[in-house]
């Protein structure tokens, strides 16, 4: 009996090591599908100077919404860093407004929540010579 349980916590613990290995491989590694669209939208609408997407999906497995979904696909909360001076003359909520819309068919399809930090060139400069 001893036998049976220290191998079943072995193998518990295998498969917890491989889990967390693939999870790093999809959300720390090479981009998946959904941020690859997201980040061709963005491009082709902004033209921006700086552009950064980070998949934090992992830190919101927990939440209810994604719990209901099995944990969702790996790829359904993002932070976004954009520089672009198509910004210019618009306050933050038509921005986000903007990056919202031309991601609609994301969002339709399991995009859950967006972490939005949006800057004219101009903002950015003036923000780092401020730090």
């Amino acid at each position: 009996m001893l036998w049976a349980t220290r191998s079943l916590r072995i193998a518990l613990r295998q498969s917890l090591n491989l889990s967390r290995a693939m999870a790093s491989d999809t959300i720390l590694g090479s981009p998946g599908p959904v941020e690859i669209v997201m980040r061709q939208k963005l491009v082709t609408l902004l033209q921006p100077s700086k552009l950064i997407i980070t998949n934090e999906s992992q830190l919101h497995r927990h939440h209810a919404a994604m719990r209901s979904q099995g944990g969702g696909n790996g790829e359904t909360h993002f932070a976004v860093q954009v520089i672009s001076d198509a910004f210019k003359g618009k306050n933050t909520v038509q921005r986000h407004r903007l990056i919202y819309s031309a991601l609609s068919e994301e969002f339709s399809q399991g995009l859950h929540a967006l972490s939005l930090n949006t800057k004219t060139s101009e903002e950015a400069q003036r923000c780092q010579a401020e730090n």
